[in-house]
C-alpha cells in the first residue's frame, strides 16, 4: 500500500480506476482531480460511501486542485475527450495533447517523484508528451495499452473456444491502435498452442476483432467509448507496481533500442515494480510479426509527426 494514488479525469474510466483502486485497498487515500466542479467530488463521495458495503478503507476523495494531489505516489492519467463513432484515436491527437501537456506540468509540479500511468488517447503519443512536459526518466512513465488489447484478444478467444479466460496466456504488442501485433505465436490455454484448437484463418479473425474492439464498442455506445476494461487494465498495472509484484505485462513503453526501434512509445513486454519500469523484455519475434511490429511504429512515428 502507498500513501497517495491521484485519478486524473472523472469521467466513466478515471471513475472505474479508482473504485478498482480502492477496492484493492492500494492506497490510503485515492484523489479523484477533475476541471468540473462538482463531479469528482461527488464520485469520490459515492465511492466511499460504498466503502461499508465493499469492504476497503481507502479513502476516495474528490477535487478541483492540484494542491489536494500532492506527493502522490502513482499518477493514473485518463483526462481527455473520448471517441465518438467514426473517430480514430488519432481524431483526438491535438486536443488531448493540449490537455497532457497541462496535466503533465501539474503532476511534475505537484508530485514531481510519481509513477506516470497514461490513459489518455492516442496513448502511444500522449505518454510521450507526458515524458517531454515532466522531463521524468522512462521508468516512470508507463502507457495502458498492450494489458487492455491482450485483455481483448484473450477474451474473445474464450468466447471462441468456451474456455475460461483464466487459462488463455497470450501478448499483445505495437501501438495501441489498428496497428497492433497480437502474437499468435506466444498464445496458448494452459500451455497448449492456440493453433491446436484454431485453423489460421480463425486465429486471424480474432487478431483482426483485438484490432479494433475499441472502435467496435465505440459503435455500440454511439455517445462513448469502453471504459470498464481499459479501467481494470490500469489498475493491473497499479497493483504490479504498489505491490512491487515484478509482473511481466505488455505497456507502452520508451524504447532505447530494443527490438530495433529507439525514440518512441510503443507496447513491449514489461516487467513492472515499485520503481515502475524495471525491464523491457525482448522476445523472439517471427519474421512476420517483427514486420508488424515495425509497421506498428512507423504508424505511431506518423502520428507523433501531427503534434501542433
Amino acid at each position: 500500500m502507498v500513501n497517495k494514488i491521484t485519478v486524473v479525469g472523472g469521467g466513466n474510466v478515471g471513475a472505474s480506476a479508482a473504485q478498482g483502486l480502492a477496492r484493492k485497498n492500494l492506497a490510503r487515500q485515492v484523489v479523484i482531480v477533475d476541471i468540473v466542479e462538482g463531479v469528482p467530488q461527488g464520485k469520490g463521495l459515492d465511492q466511499w460511501e460504498s466503502a461499508p458495503i465493499e469492504g476497503f478503507d481507502t479513502r476516495v476523495v474528490g477535487t478541483n486542485s492540484y494542491a489536494d494531489t500532492a506527493e502522490s505516489e502513482l499518477v493514473i492519467v485518463t483526462a481527455g475527450i473520448a471517441r465518438k463513432p467514426g473517430m480514430s484515436r488519432e481524431d483526438l491527437l491535438n486536443t488531448n495533447a493540449g490537455i497532457v501537456r497541462e496535466v503533465s506540468g501539474q503532476i511534475a509540479r505537484t508530485s514531481p517523484d510519481a509513477i506516470v500511468i497514461m490513459v489518455s488517447n492516442p496513448l502511444d503519443v500522449m505518454a510521450h508528451v507526458c515524458m517531454q512536459t515532466t522531463g521524468f526518466p522512462r521508468e516512470r512513465i508507463v502507457g495502458m495499452a498492450g494489458v487492455l488489447d491482450t485483455a481483448r484478444y484473450r477474451s474473445f478467444i474464450a468466447l471462441e473456444l468456451g474456455v475460461s479466460v483464466e487459462d488463455i496466456q497470450a501478448l499483445v504488442l505495437g501501438g495501441h491502435g489498428d496497428t497492433m501485433v497480437p502474437l499468435a505465436s506466444y498464445t496458448t490455454i494452459s500451455g497448449i498452442p492456440l493453433t491446436q484448437f484454431l485453423p489460421r484463418e480463425r486465429i486471424d479473425k480474432l487478431v483482426e476483432r483485438a484490432r479494433t474492439g475499441g472502435a467496435e464498442i465505440v459503435g455500440l455506445l454511439k455517445t462513448g467509448s469502453a471504459y470498464y476494461a481499459p479501467a481494470a487494465a490500469s489498475v493491473q498495472m497499479a497493483e504490479a507496481i504498489v505491490l512491487d509484484k515484478k509482473r511481466i505485462l505488455p505497456c507502452s513503453a520508451w524504447l532505447q533500442g530494443e527490438y530495433g526501434l529507439e525514440g518512441l512509445f510503443l507496447g513491449v513486454p514489461c516487467k513492472l515494480g515499485r520503481s515502475g519500469l524495471e525491464q523491457v523484455l525482448e522476445v523472439e519475434l517471427t519474421e512476420a510479426e517483427r514486420s508488424a511490429l515495425h509497421k506498428s511504429a512507423d504508424a505511431v512515428r506518423e502520428t507523433m509527426s501531427l503534434l501542433s
